[in-house]
């Protein structure tokens, strides 16, 4: 039986999963970076997550070749920043403000959560491919907001759900 795209793409959609944007930089020193919902946690010995990376995006060389990459796990008060990452371009940074840290990738101020990786492994998945990081730095914000969701092909909250 063959599976429908959408279709496929819609019952997965009914998983919930949190929002992130994954940066690096590119080989002049850039900043490149794109939003996902498909990242998780791996291993907990080594500190190992992972994110797809749809083989498609104009950052693909950037992410397969750079060795590094940051995780930035949003808020809810956050989904202007995630709609800009979201699209193609490299104008998505203009008025973006972020600092680097030990690895030199973005990290955006008000996420709840993030997350700076050397890359582990990288796994063919089909059109995309399965980057796996060995966290080396990390940080979060025990009073920040909650998640920004993504649900049924939208944004929701965890209020959503009550």
């Amino acid at each position: 039986m063959a599976i429908d795209p959408r279709e496929f793409r819609n019952t997965v959609g009914c998983f919930a999963t949190g929002i992130t944007i994954i940066t690096t930089t590119d080989d002049d020193g850039n900043p490149v970076g794109f939003t996902a919902n498909s990242f998780s946690s791996v291993s907990l010995d080594p500190p190992l997550v992972l994110f797809c990376l749809d083989r498609r995006v104009a950052s693909f060389e950037s992410f397969r070749e750079g060795g590094k990459f940051a995780v930035n796990i949003l808020g809810n008060d956050q989904q202007d920043l995630s709609n800009q990452f979201a699209k193609s371009g490299s104008d998505k940074w203009d008025g973006i403000e972020y600092e680097t840290v030990n690895g030199g990738c973005p990290l955006f101020e008000g996420c709840i959560a993030s997350f700076d990786c050397d890359v582990y492994a990288i796994h063919e998945g089909g059109d995309h491919v399965i980057v796996v990081g060995e966290v080396t730095r990390m940080s979060r914000d025990e009073g920040g907001p909650d998640p920004l969701l993504y649900f049924r092909g939208g944004y929701a909250s965890i209020n959503d759900a009550t």
